[in-house]
């Protein structure tokens, strides 16, 4: 099979869309995938360390953006959708997936135009207007929540879970490099986040009594890195601190408290891995989609939440002692978390776009016959 994957721009949108070209290719090792992204999107700097080809088109998102930006924004559509084709046309895939993202966009509605078979994956649990609108479009709708259901044609949407990788999904009863004590993940998606990275760095005198039991491992984000090597050597934390973690297996294993954002993908893999966790959703987000992806964790008993506007290093910090110091609460939270997850999740997408192909040849060869 020859299969597109269109969108990224954050590893949110991207990761889905490499666990599902894994299994794409474990399947067929012969399958050939090619994504389709922007320079500016994480995947111009990570799909070549993983071997895996890249087209790039020219486009840029809508939402939030001055009446400037926003105009070259719309000029861009036209342009993105005839590159869009052209790399289609010359690549001939069997199905094209959306997995969100600005490329996704135009990508798909080129597949539509163009006849070629095209599915959409949502992440979140309140879909994306750019989804809603190509769902309309596409033959397969993947969701990851069922609250997103009723916003689509019931014949297109399964509900499948949002595929991780294959390392993260089989490979975490690894715990190489697990350290003494307890260990805290903390990382705020593929960019970092400086709001929890200060209240983070701000919590560190208070950290000071518990610091021959607790180890930190702490993706900070490109901006923030020198800062907070900083100050974990200034409060002398042992911390393992990072731009950004390429192989999060071993950082999933080891961990036994995670403080993150509430992106999809990242409690898409949390629960997969079976980890407590303390989320932090991201305020802005399109439509607060991390607030209703977090207060699903909560509900559930697998996470606590602080919101934004009330994070304090105080409050982050009573948290944490409390979790680490409860055996019985972290156990029961991981339970629950693990309860959540999907690890079949790409397997499944993959059946499903498998059988789409199927049927589209033989759609297309019934009407060669008349």
């Amino acid at each position: 099979m020859r299969i597109v994957i269109a969108g990224g721009g954050t590893g949110g949108h991207l990761f889905p869309g490499i666990a599902v070209a894994e299994e794409f290719l474990k399947r067929d090792p012969q399958s050939r995938v090619l994504f389709i992204g922007t320079k500016k999107g994480i995947e111009h700097r990570l799909l070549k360390q993983l071997g895996y080809a890249l087209s790039e088109i020219d486009v840029e998102g809508l939402k939030g953006r001055g009446l400037t930006v926003l105009m070259k924004s719309l000029w861009s559509i036209p342009n993105s959708m005839w590159q869009s084709g052209r790399i289609l046309r010359d690549f001939q895939p069997d199905v094209v997936i959306g997995v969100g993202g600005y490329a996704s966009g135009p990508a798909v509605m080129a597949a539509y135009l163009m006849g070629i078979p095209a599915a959409i994956a949502e992440q979140n649990a309140r879909a994306g207007n750019t989804n809603r609108i190509l769902g309309k479009f596409v033959q397969k709708i993947f969701l990851t929540y069922e609250q997103s259901k009723s916003l689509f044609a019931a014949q297109k949407v399964s509900v499948t879970g949002n595929p991780v990788r294959a390392a993260i999904a089989h490979g975490l009863s690894r715990t190489k490099g697990k350290k003494a004590g307890r260990q805290i993940l903390i990382f705020g998606g593929s960019q970092g986040a400086t709001a929890i990275n200060k209240t983070v760095l701000a919590m560190l005198p208070l950290m000071q009594k518990m610091k021959d039991r607790v180890s930190v491992v702490h993706q900070t984000g490109e901006r923030d890195l020198a800062m907070a090597k900083q100050a974990y050597e200034q409060y002398d934390i042992e911390a393992e601190v990072s731009s950004f973690i390429v192989d999060m297996v071993p950082a999933y294993a080891a961990s036994d408290l995670i403080i993150c954002r509430a992106g999809a993908t990242s409690l898409s893999e949390i629960t997969v891995a079976g980890k407590a966790s303390i989320l932090i959703p991201f305020p802005w987000a399109a439509n607060d989609h991390q607030t209703l992806n977090a207060q699903a964790m909560v509900e559930a008993g697998a996470s606590a939440m602080i919101r934004e506007n009330e994070l304090t290093a105080e409050k982050l910090f009573s948290l944490v002692e409390t979790l680490l110091g409860d055996d019985q609460k972290l156990r029961d939270m991981e339970v629950k978390s693990k309860k959540l997850g999907r690890p079949d999740a790409a397997a499944r997408i993959v059946d499903a776009c498998q059988q789409l192909v199927l049927k589209n040849k033989q759609e297309s060869k019934k009407r060669g016959k008349n």
